[in-house]
């Protein structure tokens, strides 16, 4: 696939996610699932080459909500997977393990990821503080 097909592709993609999100979440899950497709586009192995688009952007979409805990019923933008999934018309369990392989893909840890975190989420966070150097964890 050459490059401006898949440039197209991954601009149809976030096309997708942040309507979602600017209908079901708000502006910073937009820009936070923009960021994690465009990286996923920047891959040497382009994912988003193969594949609906619709699913690729309701795995993103699922990934910025998991790992920002919105699929807790005490979360201010709170959503489930099966709202997104209906949404998007995919499947829940190909949705989960596109996320997977999102996560995979980016290194992205399971609940809190420096990169794709909401503000709220990342000021709370208690490891934030914290940093190595030398070899040692220091605190900031």
């Amino acid at each position: 696939m050459d490059k401006q097909k898949l440039k197209d592709r991954e601009a149809k993609v976030i096309e997708l996610a942040t309507a979602f999100c600017n209908e079901k979440l708000d502006e910073e899950c937009a820009m936070l699932c923009t960021k994690l497709i465009q990286k996923l586009g920047r891959k040497r192995t382009n994912p988003l080459q193969s594949g609906k688009l619709e699913i690729w952007a309701a795995a993103a979409v699922y990934t910025i909500c998991s790992i920002n805990f919105i699929f807790g019923k005490d979360s201010r933008l709170y959503l489930s997977s099966r709202d997104i999934c209906e949404y998007f018309g995919t499947n829940n369990s190909t949705t989960a393990q596109k996320s997977k392989t999102i996560k995979e893909l980016l290194k992205i840890r399971q609940f809190f990821d420096p990169d794709f975190s909401l503000k709220e989420i990342a000021d709370e966070n208690p490891f934030s503080i914290l940093r190595m150097s030398n070899g040692f964890i220091v605190f900031d």
